[in-house]
């Protein structure tokens, strides 16, 4: 008997189950239904309106010095003098390097010897040509080689000036290639020389904004790990217009009498064209699809896909060209689970 009973209660169990489950199953649609139908998602909305603001270009540029050569003999010779230190300032015209020039002041001393008998000679032969002793064709010869002589003293006197290479400009030495002591040529770089104040700042903008630029126009411009904001002003202007990236190369000079600054460095640019009155939206409201960029307002209750053409950006920001009207409900949150036609609600 109990084996009977036992599937008995195995039975009654299976059906009582079997019950419960398929009202479970009827009751879920109906409230499933009831959660679905419970009204439009609430969202939050920000009104589109038309500010007055500074129209700024944000920029990627690159410090240069104001001047930079690579410092080179202009005679071939043994150097014997090499007066700098790495990094250190020289003024313009400061002697960097000498050139062993005995050769050189040998041969000016014996030209200058020349000279001196050829103008005693010249002078003998003068005297004799005014009593009609020799002829006016002698008289030239003599003078003739006085001005040859004259002339191979100059020439001794300017190779003897290349000897010497003296700094250019006033700046601060880099790299030294070479040693006292080593032979060098035209070719041969002893060493750099760099201008770093004023430096030069190189960056570029789209070329629509060209009517807007102009030499003179003041740049503000920041690097990277630091807070400083550097002023610049602009000083040259490309004539034209880079056919690949569309875009119109720019100059400007800045002071880096302090020394925070130093050629090669990555800087962030602002470049403010002028003030004037633009729709600007919350760079995080923006989603870029493949057509471009589009946002979501809210009009007549219900999700709307908008597609935008946006300007200027700042890292919060984006200025919107076309697309978007003043008095147009922009949505700023749920933006990934929004959809076009969707029921919303501004929260209040």
């Amino acid at each position: 008997m109990k084996p009977l009973i036992i599937i008995g209660s195995i039975i009654a169990l299976l059906i009582v189950g079997k019950v419960f489950f398929w009202n479970s199953s009827d009751e879920g649609p109906q409230m499933g239904g009831a959660s679905g139908s419970g009204g439009p998602m609430a969202v939050e909305v920000l009104p589109v309106q038309i500010d007055e603001s500074d129209l700024i270009i944000n920029s990627s540029g690159t410090l240069s010095p104001n001047e930079e050569v690579e410092l080179r003999a202009e005679l071939s010779g043994l150097l014997v003098g090499l007066n700098i230190n790495e990094g250190s300032y020289v003024n313009k015209g400061q002697l960097i390097a000498k050139i062993k020039d005995d050769d050189l002041k040998a041969q000016l001393k014996r030209v200058k010897i020349e000279e001196e008998l050829a103008d005693q000679i010249e002078a003998r032969q003068k005297k004799l040509l005014e009593i009609e002793a020799i002829s006016k064709e002698e008289y030239e010869i003599s003078v003739n080689n006085v001005r040859k002589l004259n002339a191979d003293k100059e020439l001794l006197q300017v190779q003897l000036a290349k000897t010497e290479v003296r700094a250019p400009f006033s700046g601060r030495i880099g790299l030294k290639y070479i040693s006292e002591g080593a032979y060098v040529t035209p070719t041969t770089a002893i060493a750099t020389l760099v201008q770093t104040n004023p430096l030069k700042i190189d960056f570029s903008i789209p070329e629509k904004y060209l009517s807007k630029v102009r030499v003179g126009q003041d740049v503000q411009f920041r690097i990277d790990g630091s807070e400083d904001v550097f002023d610049s002003k602009i000083v040259a202007i490309s004539p034209k217009i880079d056919q690949t990236l569309r875009t119109l190369q720019i100059r400007g000079v800045t002071s880096n009498a302090v020394g925070k600054l130093l050629p090669g460095m990555f800087v962030n640019v602002d470049l403010v064209l002028g003030r004037e009155e633009s729709v600007s939206i919350p760079s995080e409201t923006i989603i870029p699809v493949l057509e471009g960029k589009k946002v979501y307002v809210k009009k007549d209750g219900k999700v709307k896909e908008v597609m935008i053409e946006t300007g200027l950006r700042d890292s919060k920001v984006v200025q919107v060209t076309e697309g978007l009207n003043p008095g147009d409900s922009l949505i700023t949150s749920a933006l990934m689970t929004l959809k076009e036609g969707m029921p919303v609600k501004a929260n209040p």
